[in-house]
């Protein structure tokens, strides 16, 4: 039996190989253009791949069931916007952090945290502009403009981490990097705003 968002599907199972060709066949229908797959469960427990193709090593008929689960695009768009502030209130808290370290000269962990701002920034930054890209270009240039002071930022901040000016770098994080993310939010809520409202779950 195969099961499409609790639906059950005219293919059966014994057509098929290996899951693998389940799961192809199913994404290549039309109804599943616009849509995400968040969840596969095969005979009634989560599956995902812990290595590439390994859903090919699973007989077709060594499956009773197998229940594919997914959301429209514009629903996964709309979760993710709605998540980002969340993202921007841990960079907040650990630049806050970083900053603190940094002035009580523990660097070893006031760059580790530092380190992870910079990684989540980047995620933060890429993720942004898919959803821009999607739903909402009209806020390229603010964007553009955010990036841009988030690349200079980096830069002065790099500088300072050179000369070892630790002082310095806790004065970046804290008095021009946060004011920058506290912008981003007026940006996730023009994207979360442009992207349709008539989600299909």
């Amino acid at each position: 039996m195969i099961i499409i968002d609790g639906r059950e599907s005219a293919h059966s199972l014994a057509n098929y190989a290996n899951l693998e060709e389940v799961l192809v066949k199913i994404m290549e229908e039309d109804s599943m253009e616009q849509r995400i797959v968040t969840d596969v469960l095969v005979d009634g427990e989560s599956f995902s791949e812990l290595y590439p193709h390994q859903a090919e090593d699973i007989e077709a008929a060594d499956i009773g069931s197998v229940e594919v689960r997914t959301v429209s695009v514009e629903q996964m768009a709309a979760d993710v916007a709605e998540e980002l502030p969340k993202v921007i209130d841990i960079m907040a808290s650990g630049s806050r952090r970083s900053a603190a370290l940094l002035r009580a000269f523990e660097l070893q962990e006031g760059l580790e945290v530092l380190q992870d701002i910079i990684s989540v920034s980047r995620d933060l930054l890429n993720t942004i502009h898919v959803l821009r890209s999607n739903y909402s270009p009209a806020t390229s240039t603010e964007l553009d403009a955010l990036g841009d002071t988030l690349g200079d930022l980096l830069g002065e901040v790099g500088d300072a981490m050179e000369n070892e000016d630790w002082i310095l770098v806790a004065d970046l994080i804290e008095y021009e990097y946060l004011p920058a993310c506290e912008g981003w939010r007026t940006i996730i809520d023009a994207i979360a705003s442009d992207i349709p409202k008539s989600k299909a779950a």
